[in-house]
């Protein structure tokens, strides 16, 4: 990644997060969550993380796989959550290794955990539901809140638009839910310069077209940990579990839906790195 192209995003991140409603998003660490400020028990709270890249060369991806699921863990300790959702790039273009990862560390959670696949997951469906017992495509209901998380790429890395048949299909499914998340982990839409992302014109019109979708959560870029826009929409990321580049620190996203379906979200710097705003020259 480029210097100029990492400067864009987070300069554009940071200018986009300063208009954020305080309702929607903070930035956090897990000593002070938001949801202590209600005094009351949210209806559904969970955590969503992405990028821990398992079996990259060259990185401490077993340290850093110990260390997300033990501060998950810790964090469902001290106020409690009901899943995780890893979006993506479980692993590091070996799928062999997504029963190792799933095995050795997302099983070692206290909350159940659902995970889509990332473009270096290099898995399908028959891959996918060998080892999670679901398809790469697939929903959800918890709490009456909805989850359509879908495959942005396939068995050789390629982004892709997700499938808008299932899209469409799911969300006509929760069409009388107040609230739906949707997760994917490549974003379909191009926000800044020389962006990894896919443009899906369709996709976005799509979720537009469905007012109780009220956030879209993606991974695939380790350098943002803000939320983006496609008109009121908010598109969130979570920056990174692992990998050699991305944010200065390892950390997730909280996600808190009150029992009048009022939304709050945050993310933590997990690994507590002083260095969230380092400059070289």
């Amino acid at each position: 990644m480029s210097n100029r192209r990492f400067f864009l995003k987070n300069s554009l991140a940071a200018a986009v997060v300063a208009s954020i409603s305080p309702v929607l998003s903070s930035f956090a660490d897990e000593q002070h969550p938001v949801s202590a400020k209600t005094g009351k028990a949210p209806k559904l709270r969970f955590a969503i993380a992405s990028d821990g890249h398992y079996g990259q060369p060259g990185t401490e991806y077993k340290l850093h796989h110990q260390n997300i699921v033990k501060w998950l863990n810790e964090a469902h300790d001290k106020n409690p959550l009901n899943f995780v959702i890893i979006n993506g790039d479980l692993v590091h273009d070996r799928p062999d290794l997504l029963p190792e990862v799933k095995k050795d560390y997302y099983d070692k959670l206290k909350v159940p955990f659902y995970a889509i696949p990332g473009n270096h997951d290099n898995a399908d469906t028959k891959i996918w539901k060998s080892v999670f017992g679901y398809e790469d495509n697939f929903s959800f209901e918890k709490n009456g809140v909805g989850f359509v998380l879908a495959n942005t790429s396939d068995t050789k890395g390629t982004y892709l638009c997700p499938n808008n048949d299932f899209l469409k299909q799911e969300l006509d499914k929760f069409k009388n839910l107040k609230t739906v998340f949707v997760v994917l982990h490549i974003p379909p839409h191009f926000w800044v310069p020389e962006s990894p992302f896919v443009d899906c014109p369709d996709t976005i019109k799509l979720l537009h077209s469905y007012p109780n979708v009220k956030a879209v959560f993606h991974g695939h870029d380790h350098s943002l940990d803000a939320v983006f826009y496609t008109d009121k929409l908010p598109h969130f990321f979570d920056a990174h579990i692992g990998g050699n580049w991305g944010t200065a620190y390892k950390g997730y996203r909280i996600v808190e839906v009150d029992e009048n379906d009022k939304i709050q979200t945050y993310q933590v710097n997990a690994s507590q790195s002083p260095m969230l705003n380092e400059t070289k020259f």
